[in-house]
């Protein structure tokens, strides 16, 4: 199953186009996407039975994030192999964890706004929505805690994350438009082999990033078990689960986001994301 976030409707995406819950549900479930996860087994319960023929045409540019208001919002660091390698950092013993502030969540084909001549860098990866949550959840078990995975960006203004005598990384990639996801979540049972999903992300059409999720050093059910042996997760929270190699700033020379391009990221079975590079404007 694939659901979306329709211009702020919830909506199932068919070979046909969009289904809207809220109307084919008789209005058994809400129209507002956040909110299906509070009900997830009993919706995923219905779409078994439900009639979805009636779909209308859909328009990417009109898809916004499927968790647009996620109670809690996690962030992993270095969680691939050749990532660490590229920054020169050994592997991490535990998971280093971060958030991201949900004002910075956009659609699937949102501008991202870049000053000029910044420091903003490109991060694909795949982001995990709860579906029921937990704590404590072993991570044979963690997948049936999934509502699905969608593609994400990490779009991260270097010159804020690293500034001052403490890093700043929440605030450096929270600015508006800072996280683009969707374009849709994919259901895990969809997936082939939700552990190996190939991620390409390239930049005015050259592939700056490559690889597979099975180079994490945490894989998402180890994610979703030590997080949830120290807190409870929630319905609708949101994860993002790392960046693999390929950074503009581990480049020799650094490169960085620019007003005029156009990034495109993917996953093969999930989706894309088409994100125009647009100037921000002046303070």
């Amino acid at each position: 199953m694939q659901i979306g976030n329709l211009d702020g409707r919830l909506v199932i995406v068919t070979e046909a186009g969009a289904v809207d819950v809220e109307r084919a549900s008789g209005g058994r479930f809400r129209a507002e996407p956040q909110a299906i996860y509070q009900q997830w087994p009993a919706f995923r319960e219905w779409v078994h039975t439900a009639d979805l023929s009636a779909a209308e045409p859909l328009d990417p540019a009109l898809l916004l994030p499927p968790a647009p208001r996620p109670p809690q919002i996690f962030a992993i660091g270095l969680n691939y192999r050749q990532h660490a390698a590229e920054s020169g950092l050994d592997l991490p013993s535990d998971p280093v964890v971060f958030t991201k502030f949900a004002s910075c969540l956009a659609g699937a084909h949102s501008s991202i706004p870049v000053p000029r001549a910044g420091t903003t860098d490109w991060e694909i990866e795949l982001a995990v929505v709860i579906g029921v949550g937990g704590s404590h959840i072993p991570a044979d078990r963690a997948w049936d805690h999934v509502a699905g995975v969608a593609v994400a960006q990490d779009i991260s203004e270097r010159s804020i994350q690293f500034r001052g005598p403490a890093a700043q990384f929440s605030l450096g990639k929270s600015l508006p438009g800072y996280g683009p996801i969707g374009p849709w979540l994919v259901t895990p049972d969809q997936l082939p082999d939700p552990d190996d999903l190939l991620m390409t992300c390239t930049l005015n059409g050259e592939e700056v990033q490559k690889t597979s999720t099975r180079d994490m050093v945490f894989p998402v059910p180890q994610l979703i078990s030590r997080l949830s042996a120290l807190l409870p997760l929630l319905p609708g929270d949101l994860l993002f689960t790392g960046t693999p190699a390929g950074i503009g700033s581990a480049r020799q020379p650094p490169r960085f986001l620019e007003p005029g391009q156009i990034l495109i990221s993917r996953i093969d079975g999930v989706g894309e994301l088409l994100n125009p590079i647009v100037a921000a404007s002046p303070a």
